[in-house]
C-alpha cells in the first residue's frame, strides 16, 4: 500500500531531523530548506499529502508559500500545519486566514505533532469522502433530471418523424452560440451554470408540437395556411404546458424553457409569432435556440426535403430566406465554429458533469466552513468579543444589516441608546425601530444603499433620527456588501451613525479647552496672541492699549502657603480682571504669574487701568496681592503685536526696578535704557563665567 507523503518546510535541519524521526515511521517525508524550495516541490509533486510550514525563515518566509498555495488553490487539496515557536494572535489569525488548518508550537511534542498529523490527514479524507458523496448524489439527480427531459424531447421528434439527432444538434449549436457571443461582447457573458441550463432547455423548444395533428407534422409537401396557423400554436401550447406545472413555475429550468418555448418563433424585425417580439424584447435564449433550430433543420434531411451544405444554409439565414436574426448572432453563424461544435461533441460528458459537480460542492463546503478548527473557531469567538467591546467604547450607534432575510443587528450601546433589541428581524416593520427612524428614513437609507455598486459600495449622508421626543440629526456612513456571482447581488451592509449634534459639542468644547488657560480660564498666551493680531488688522487706525503685570512677590506665596494656595490666588486674580473688563476686551494668562490684558479705548485709557487693577489690588486670604504693570500703547509702539508685547514687557521691567507695586508707561527712552542694560549685564555674564 502506498503511504501518505509529507513536506516538512524549515530552515533549521535539526527541526526537520526531529520532525523525520517522529514520523518516518507511517510517512514518506520530502524536505524543503526555506519557502521557493518548498514551493518548487509543489509544483512538481502531485502526491504530497501534508505540509509541515515554519513561518520565520530567510527570503521566502511561511506566509509567502501561503499566498503561492492560494493563488495556485494548492492549498483546497493539501492541509497545511504551521509550525513556530511564536504564538502571538495575530500571526495565529493570519495563518487561519490564509488557510492553515493547525498549529504546531516548538519544542516539539511527540504525542502532540502524531496525533495533529493523523487528525488533519483524517479530517481532509473524510472531508473528501464527503464531497464525493454529495457529488455521486448530485450527478445521479442530474442525470435522472436530463435523461426525463430528453425522452419527452424525442417523444416529440419520433411523432415529427426526424432523426432524433435534432435534439442533440440544438443543445450543441446552443451550447457553442453562447460561448461565442460570451467571447465577443461583454453584455452577453454569462456564468457556466446559465450556459448549461439554456442549453438543456433548449431541449424542450419544440414540446408543444405534441399537441399538433401528425398528418400536418409529417406532411411531405408545403403547408395550406390553415395547416400552418395551427402549426404556428406549437410554440404558445410548449409554453401553456411548462406553465401549468403547479409548484414548479419558480424553477430556474422551467422559467428558461418557457422563454424558448413560446418565442423561438418570434423574428428580430418583429415580424415573427406568436407575439410579435421585436429586437431586445426577445430573450437571449430564445434568440440562440432559434438560430440553432432553424441551422439544424437547414442542414438536416426533413421528410418535406434533404439536407443542405453548410455553405447553403448560412447564405439562406444570412440573404433572410428564413428569418430575421440578431446581427450579433449572425456574426457568429458566418464563422465554421457550428460545424466544429457538432463535430467535437461540445455536449457536455459525464466526466466533465462529475469534475463541475465536484468543484461546486468542493466550494459549497468550504464555504461553509467544513474545514474549520476548533482553533479557529476560538480566534472567531475572540474577534468578536474584541469587535463588541471596541464598539461599546466608542460611543456610536453600529450596525450590520442583512438584506434576505432581512435583518437589523446593533451594537449594545447603539441599541441602549436607541432603546430597541440588538438583533431586529423584519426591521422595516419594527415598532420600537419606526419611533427612532421613521418609515421615510428607513426607505431613503434602503435607496441609498441600492444605489452602490460592487465597484463604489461606500455612502455617507445625513438623517434624521427621534431620540426621547427630540429630532437630532446623525451622520451615516455605510459600506454595501455586494456578492461575488456574475452578476454581483446586493446583500446588506454595515455601518455606524454619528450625532453630529454631540460631536458639534465635542469639538466646540475640544476647541474651547484648546484655547484656554487650564487653571484661570483666561485664554492662553498663543490663542489671545491670534485675537489681538486679528483686530489689529481688521482696524489697524484704532487705538489700541496692551498690559502686562504680573504678582509681586509670589514666590513667596508657594513657599509660604504652598502651591495649592497659589494656584487659588491666580484663580482669583483671573476672575477680578475678567469681572471688570468689557466684552470686546481681550484677557490672558501668558504664564505663571504673568498676565496680559488688551483693549481698545481713547484717551480715557489711563483711568480704565487704575479701575481694574484697583479691583484687583488687595487683601485675599492673608496675602496681599501688588502688582507690577507695564503698559504700551498704539499711538507710541504701533499696530503690530510683537512690537506691543515687547514695549509692555519693557515697561513691565521699568516697573519691577522701580520698586514694584508701580505702572510704568513706554516710551522710546526705554529702549535706550535696555542697549545699555544689555551690555552690563552680556559683561557681567562674561566676568563670572572667566571666574
Amino acid at each position: 500500500m502506498q503511504r501518505e507523503k509529507i513536506l516538512i518546510v524549515d530552515d533549521s535541519e535539526m527541526n526537520r531531523a526531529i520532525l523525520t524521526d517522529m514520523l518516518e515511521d507511517d510517512y514518506d517525508i520530502v524536505e524543503a530548506e526555506d519557502g521557493l524550495s518548498a514551493v518548487a516541490i509543489l509544483q512538481k509533486s502531485v502526491d504530497i499529502s501534508l505540509v509541515l510550514l515554519d513561518i520565520v525563515m530567510p527570503g521566502m518566509d511561511g506566509f509567502g508559500v501561503l499566498e503561492i498555495m492560494n493563488e495556485n488553490h494548492w492549498i483546497e487539496d493539501i492541509p497545511v500545519i504551521m509550525v513556530s515557536a511564536e504564538n502571538g494572535t495575530e500571526q495565529v489569525k493570519r495563518a487561519y486566514e490564509m488557510g492553515v488548518t493547525d498549529f504546531i508550537m516548538r519544542p516539539f511534542d511527540i504525542f502532540i505533532v502524531r496525533r495533529r498529523v493523523v487528525n488533519t490527514m483524517m479530517l481532509y479524507a473524510k472531508q473528501k469522502q464527503l464531497i464525493n458523496m454529495v457529488n455521486d448524489q448530485i450527478y445521479e439527480k442530474e442525470q435522472r433530471s436530463n435523461m426525463m427531459i430528453e425522452i419527452l424531447s424525442h417523444i416529440v421528434e419520433f411523432r415529427n418523424g426526424e432523426s432524433g439527432q435534432h435534439i442533440h444538434n440544438v443543445r450543441r449549436y446552443t451550447d457553442y452560440l453562447l460561448r461565442e457571443l460570451g467571447k465577443r461582447w461583454k453584455r452577453y457573458r454569462m456564468s457556466e451554470t446559465d450556459i448549461s441550463l439554456i442549453s438543456t432547455a433548449s431541449a424542450l423548444h419544440d414540446i408543444g408540437k405534441i399537441a399538433i395533428d401528425e398528418k400536418i407534422l409529417n406532411k411531405p409537401g408545403k403547408l395550406t395556411d390553415e395547416e400552418f396557423a395551427i402549426m404556428k400554436t406549437h410554440a404558445e401550447i410548449g409554453a401553456q404546458m411548462l406553465e401549468s406545472m403547479a409548484g414548479h413555475q419558480d424553477n430556474p429550468i422551467v422559467k428558461t424553457a418557457y422563454q424558448i418555448c413560446r418565442w423561438h418563433h418570434e423574428r428580430y424585425d418583429g415580424r415573427g409569432y406568436p407575439d410579435g417580439l421585436k429586437g431586445d424584447e426577445i430573450p437571449v435564449a430564445a434568440q440562440v435556440v432559434a438560430l440553432a433550430d432553424v441551422y439544424d433543420a437547414l442542414t438536416s434531411p426533413r421528410v418535406y426535403k434533404g439536407p443542405y451544405s453548410r455553405e447553403t444554409a448560412v447564405k439562406m439565414i444570412l440573404d433572410g430566406q428564413c428569418g430575421n436574426f440578431n446581427p450579433d448572432l449572425m456574426q457568429c453563424l458566418a464563422e465554421d465554429g457550428m460545424e466544429m461544435a457538432k463535430d467535437k461533441e461540445q455536449e457536455i460528458t459525464e466526466s466533465a458533469q462529475r469534475q463541475e459537480i465536484r468543484e461546486y460542492v468542493e466550494v459549497v463546503m468550504r464555504s461553509k466552513g467544513g474545514s474549520m478548527s476548533e482553533r479557529a473557531l476560538k480566534l472567531l469567538d475572540y474577534e468578536r468579543m474584541k469587535y463588541s467591546f471596541f464598539a461599546s467604547m466608542t460611543e456610536e450607534i453600529q450596525f450590520e444589516y442583512m438584506d434576505s432575510p432581512p435583518m437589523l443587528t446593533v451594537s449594545k450601546w447603539g441599541a441602549k441608546k436607541m432603546g430597541v433589541e440588538e438583533i431586529i428581524k423584519n426591521p422595516a416593520q419594527d415598532k420600537k425601530l419606526q419611533e427612532v427612524v421613521r418609515p421615510d428614513t428607513w426607505n431613503k437609507v434602503v435607496q441609498w444603499l441600492h444605489s452602490t455598486t460592487p465597484e463604489n459600495p461606500e455612502i455617507s449622508g445625513e438623517v434624521m433620527l427621534r431620540f426621547n421626543g427630540e429630532d437630532r440629526w446623525f451622520q451615516v456612513i455605510f459600506r454595501a456588501v455586494w456578492s461575488a456571482d456574475e452578476p454581483p447581488k446586493y446583500m446588506g451592509a454595515f455601518g455606524k451613525a454619528i450625532d453630529i449634534h454631540d460631536r458639534r459639542l465635542e469639538l466646540e468644547d475640544l476647541k474651547k479647552q484648546a484655547s484656554r488657560d487650564s487653571l484661570t480660564g483666561l485664554l492662553n498666551h498663543r490663542n489671545a496672541r491670534r485675537r489681538i493680531t486679528e483686530r489689529l488688522a481688521a482696524n489697524p487706525a484704532g487705538k489700541y492699549v496692551l498690559i502686562i503685570f504680573d504678582l509681586d512677590f509670589f514666590k513667596t506665596v508657594n513657599d509660604t502657603y504652598g502651591h495649592a494656595f497659589g494656584d487659588k490666588v491666580l484663580k482669583h486674580v483671573a476672575e477680578r480682571l475678567d469681572a471688570g473688563i468689557r466684552s470686546n476686551d481681550i484677557s490672558s494668562r501668558i504664564g505663571g504669574d504673568e498676565f496680559m490684558l488688551f483693549m481698545e479705548c481713547g484717551d480715557e485709557y489711563a483711568m480704565v487701568i487704575d479701575r481694574i487693577f484697583n479691583n484687583i489690588s488687595g487683601p485675599f486670604e492673608g496675602f496681599h496681592i501688588s502688582l507690577s504693570i507695564g503698559v504700551a500703547q498704539s499711538a507710541v509702539v504701533g499696530v503690530d503685536y510683537e512690537d506691543l508685547f515687547h514695549a509692555a514687557d519693557k515697561a513691565l521691567y521699568c516697573a519691577k526696578k522701580s520698586g514694584r507695586g508701580r505702572c510704568c508707561y513706554f516710551d522710546a527712552s526705554m529702549d535706550g535704557m535696555f542697549s545699555v542694560l544689555s551690555e552690563i549685564e552680556g559683561e557681567g555674564a562674561g566676568e563670572r563665567s572667566d571666574r
